[in-house]
């Protein structure tokens, strides 16, 4: 890899605004210890003074791969970034951003804009006040960075396509990989892997969530917090989508009655069941089982 690539003024069209997401700029540049920060071959359309800061008009995903140095914006006190952790720019925002002196750093980003974006930062998925990722030192995160780069300077028919499903891959990353390093330092991964693994073979059996806590030694206060953050699920909604996907398998699979299945998944009655299974797939058993053998049809 050069010390330098800019990429930047990507053209999209209409069309390619259409598909959600579109990608403006990306790069890569290396910052040895004790040089300027921005370099002299910086972009000017992106050039910024680390004593005033600056202001951009799209989002940016920068990735730190050696060294360290510093980060603030409007919503964030300054903080070190360093080697494994993703910063996001937000677009209309002032922020500030530079090298250690000390160390330098070697930096990744690409800079986009659209609807899809705009619609995970309105449904929490990112956050001005958490615009740093601890995703560590990642080949397949470097790998999509340099597809981008050499997506960006063929600009073969397409490429604003391909742009965007590589942000949506490092997006995927940036949340992810932040959300288990989190729970690493907690050491609690194996505990939930566990309660998952006890819920799965014993849903049918009525298992209780204060049982699971117990079983993988947790307060059941600690453990239904902990579990709704890792999966989304609380420990009651975790059993009961289980069963939901058994049922839809015994629906589709076997010629069992809704009364049979019911008491097959751990149901006290069909016509609970059958309430509870509409209301989470938004169609009656029977109606799916239909549709599933191909019996609508």
């Amino acid at each position: 890899m050069k010390e330098s690539i800019h990429i930047k003024y990507l053209i999209a069209n209409e069309q390619d605004a259409l598909w959600g997401l579109t990608v403006n700029t990306v790069g890569y540049q290396h910052i040895s210890s004790g040089s300027s920060y921005p370099p002299q071959n910086h972009p000017t359309r992106y050039l910024f003074s680390t004593e005033k800061g600056r202001i951009l008009e799209e989002y940016q995903l920068l990735y730190i791969t050696q060294g360290k140095g510093s980060f603030v914006s409007e919503s964030q006190k300054s903080i070190t970034v360093k080697e494994g952790n993703m910063f996001l720019l937000f677009p209309g925002e002032w922020h500030n951003y530079k090298p250690d002196n000390q160390t330098g750093w070697a930096e990744y980003w690409i800079g986009f804009n659209g609807i899809n974006i705009d619609n995970r930062i309105l449904n929490g998925f990112f956050s001005r006040q958490k615009p740093v990722f601890n995703v560590g030192i990642s080949e397949e995160i470097v790998q999509l960075y340099k597809q981008a780069i050499d997506t960006a300077q063929a600009q073969e028919s397409g490429f604003q396509q391909m742009l965007a499903g590589i942000v949506n891959h490092l997006l995927g990353y940036a949340y992810v990989q932040d959300k288990r390093s989190v729970f690493n330092e907690m050491k609690v991964i194996n505990q939930i892997n566990k309660a998952k693994v006890i819920m799965l073979e014993n849903f049918k059996n009525n298992i209780s969530p204060e049982e699971v806590a117990n079983r993988v030694n947790m307060s059941y206060s600690w453990f239904r917090r902990i579990f709704k953050q890792y999966t989304g699920f609380s420990p009651a909604q975790y059993i009961q989508e289980l069963k939901i996907q058994k049922s839809k398998e015994l629906l589709t699979n076997t010629m069992l009655t809704s009364q049979e299945i019911a008491f097959e998944i751990g149901f006290d009655n069909s016509d609970y069941f059958c309430t509870t299974f509409k209301r989470r797939t938004g169609t009656t058993p029977i109606k799916y089982r239909e549709f599933t053998q191909g019996k609508n049809l």
